[in-house]
């Protein structure tokens, strides 16, 4: 039996039983990701069981738990049980929920927070939605430059149980502001008398509380850090961003990339969770804009009536055609806007990306093109009915094919440049945008080069 169901099931029991000592129990000797998932199963009993855990539990509980599915929770705890909850939480995970929140909400919050609490909390929410800021918690350990490694152990064995992380402490000055940072394994590899002053390495890797949350995210990558300290422009030390944060970002970066990627609005709540009506508004004007575009396409149609008229053989091939250059643009979007994310490539890069693209584009196009010629060669072999001038049509075909694929690949992969430069999303030069403006100017490649090929003959 699926052990998520044994868990539910074994829930429902205790839930109708009425004990709350024996509920409380259960649920405080399961795993973390077992009560959320038993949240997921049973919605209707989220408050009931952040209630029942042991606050400890409950806040790493809730913490984990999606924006929805927190607010649905706050709005049915008890007043003292909600204001208990918004005290424990980790800064930076308070900072992130009540950024979520609508205005009248957010102040209902805070007036649960102690005076220094409330003052922290409205520090954190005025630095920019997406900075960095708005990610670091001021819970950390910070050490002198002077000081012996003795006291350093004494320091956090004092005030490190409050602390975000000790894997790493940070030296600062006077002034507070950061000299560098060490890793607890350096302290606790030497004598008690050795200074800091003499571990210091002064490779400082440290972020601004502005920077965007995405840089961020990239020199995590680049680091293997567990945890960065976040400075203001003078190198006053503010707080630390975890890495637990920002995968958590990042997780929320990525689905946004694929859901604007799939030509949609990103969404603000999980899928199921959405209403109908929230779900249409936000596929409707990706939707009438990719319509919109199409119609280009019929004008284009219309455009080159006369050609179609005098060999309608060339209608078979429009599919194939605009195919073929909204999977290869599609394809070099998705490959540049991948590269971005994971920091590979940046806007000066766009000359080099480029003269790739158009080497791989006409190398794709040759394949594709000789592909073309020979699929029309076989049919003419074997059926006859592409008349007498049917190499020159499958000419048209291979050297469409040739050109289309070349383009596509040209403006898939520099969309997300251009749209990167004017401060755009570049995952919204997603694969159905790419894919009509491909499809638009396909047609008149392909149109143009049946032109001048078969001028004379059929036309």
């Amino acid at each position: 039996m699926d052990e998520m169901k044994v868990l539910t099931d074994q829930i429902e029991l205790l839930i109708a039983e009425g004990d709350p000592v024996k509920l409380n129990e259960y649920l405080d000797n399961l795993n973390i990701s077992d009560v959320e998932g038993l949240i997921d199963e049973l919605p209707e009993y989220a408050d009931t069981f952040i209630s029942t855990l042991s606050i400890n539990r409950a806040v790493n509980v809730f913490r984990i738990l999606d924006f929805p599915t927190q607010e649905r929770i706050v709005k049915k705890l008890s007043g003292p049980k909600l204001a208990e909850l918004i005290n424990e939480l980790p800064p930076d995970d308070r900072t992130s929920f009540f950024s979520e929140l609508h205005g009248d909400a957010v102040k209902k919050m805070i007036i649960l927070l102690p005076p220094a609490d409330r003052k922290e909390a409205l520090s954190l929410l005025g630095y920019p939605e997406e900075s960095v800021g708005r990610l670091m918690t001021p819970d950390y350990i910070t050490v002198k430059e002077h000081w012996s490694v003795g006291r350093v152990l004494d320091h956090i064995r004092k005030y490190g149980k409050n602390s975000e992380t000790i894997d790493v402490l940070y030296v600062i000055d006077s002034n507070g502001i950061l000299l560098d940072d060490i890793r607890i394994r350096e302290i606790l590899l030497v004598k008690p008398d050795i200074l800091i002053r003499d571990l210091m390495d002064n490779r400082l890797i440290s972020l601004k509380a502005n920077d965007p949350q995405e840089e961020a995210i990239n020199i995590f990558r680049m680091n293997n850090r567990v945890a960065l300290p976040v400075t203001d422009d003078q190198q006053i030390m503010l707080g630390i961003v975890t890495v637990d944060d920002i995968l958590w970002v990042a997780n929320e970066e990525y689905t946004e990339d694929m859901q604007r990627i799939g030509g949609t609005e990103a969404l603000d709540e999980p899928y199921m969770d959405m209403s109908i009506i929230n779900l249409v508004r936000k596929r409707a004007g990706w939707l009438v804009l990719l319509f919109l575009g199409q119609l280009f396409t019929a004008s284009v149609m219309g455009h080159f009536e006369a050609q179609l008229a005098g060999a309608l053989i060339l209608a078979i091939f429009i599919p194939l055609i605009m195919s073929s250059g909204g999977n290869s643009g599609s394809q070099a979007s998705t490959l540049i806007i991948q590269a971005m994310a994971l920091g590979e490539v940046s806007l000066v890069d766009w000359w080099r990306v480029m003269k790739r693209e158009i080497l791989s584009g006409l190398l794709l196009g040759v394949i594709l093109g000789v592909l073309g010629y020979l699929r029309l060669y076989v049919q003419h072999v074997a059926f006859g009915d592409l008349g007498e001038h049917w190499n020159l049509i499958a000419l048209v075909v291979g050297l469409s094919l040739l050109g289309i694929v070349t383009w596509g690949s040209l403006m898939g992969s520099m969309l997300p440049f251009i749209l990167r430069r004017f401060g755009a999303d570049p995952a919204t030069s997603s694969t159905p945008f790419v894919a009509t403006l491909v499809d638009v100017t396909g047609l008149i490649i392909y149109f143009s080069v049946a032109t001048y090929i078969l001028k004379g003959t059929l036309f």
